[in-house]
């Protein structure tokens, strides 16, 4: 989205993010990993600098490996008035189409065609022009997708029954601190006041909640008592609640989260997944 350059502090270095970076690569970013992350955390600093690709496409061969990759579509269309992005073809879970996402961008002026496996999405010769958008469920992917979109468009968005997930949030956040306008953060109703361009900036990634959560369920199963250091307690208030029920405790300490096992037997309890701020599906 930008031509100057975006410092990413504790990023973990895993495959997601080593398939993300190849794949960013091959769009004509340039990326630079300079080790740790300051403070003493454990996570990675990646400098990413957007120079003008020479290729508009993410090939299957990519995307294919991660259903996430499909997020370069509402960048490269914003930025550079065009992209090419192969059909994620599903993941482990089954098919989980990407209809969302169009639609959100065909409200912002998109032209977009199905060819042979892959989205070939236009913006008029103007460029991308702010809209309103309803989205009928849900979506994490379509609410990321259309918002990074949208903060090059001209003119005023608002994303309606958007995603309230921490992650994109998150995302929001970063996108301001390089320059865009959103009102609404974290509600199901984001404005996006559209501009020209946005320029670097640094910024620190949230801890992942559901790492975090998994280990969480870990110390209950095992008896275990353990401090989470770096955790955000504040986006754990649905697996809060449920390993309360159960008999675990877990409580926000200075600079993270503690969980232990209580004294009595842990209980069965019955959950239901939501989107945030429910338990999450993962």
């Amino acid at each position: 989205l930008t031509g100057e350059t975006l410092s990413l502090a504790d990023l973990p270095y895993l495959a997601d993010i080593a398939t993300m970076a190849n794949l960013l690569g091959e769009l004509g970013v340039t990326v630079e990993m300079n080790g740790d992350a300051p403070g003493g955390h454990l996570g990675r600093v990646f400098d990413l600098t957007a120079g003008v690709p020479v290729d508009k496409t993410a090939p299957y061969e990519l995307v294919r490996r991660m259903r996430a990759s499909v997020l370069v579509l509402g960048p490269l269309l914003a930025r550079w008035g065009e992209a090419r992005v192969s059909l994620p073809g599903g993941c482990a879970i089954g098919t989980r189409p990407v209809d969302l996402h169009l639609d959100g961008l065909r409200s912002l002026g998109a032209e977009i065609e199905l060819e042979e496996g892959y989205i070939h999405a236009r913006a008029p010769s103007g460029g991308l022009t702010g809209g309103h958008i309803l989205f009928p469920s849900v979506s994490v992917g379509a609410t990321e997708n259309v918002l990074m979109a949208a903060v090059l468009a001209k003119g005023e968005t608002q994303i309606a029954n958007a995603a309230r997930e921490p992650e994109v949030a998150d995302l929001a956040r970063c996108l301001v601190a390089m320059g865009a306008g959103i009102d609404g953060i974290g509600t199901d109703t984001l404005s996006i006041q559209g501009t020209s361009q946005l320029h670097g900036a640094s910024y620190r990634v949230i801890p992942d909640r559901i790492e975090a959560g998994t280990y969480a369920v870990a110390v209950a199963i095992t008896g275990g008592d353990l401090v989470l250091d770096g955790a955000d307690f504040d986006t754990l208030d649905a697996l809060a609640d449920i390993l309360g029920r159960c008999g675990a405790e877990i409580g926000k300490i200075d600079g993270g989260v503690q969980v232990r096992r209580g004294n009595g037997a842990m209980r069965g309890v019955d959950v239901m997944t939501e989107p945030f701020p429910g338990f999450p599906p993962d």
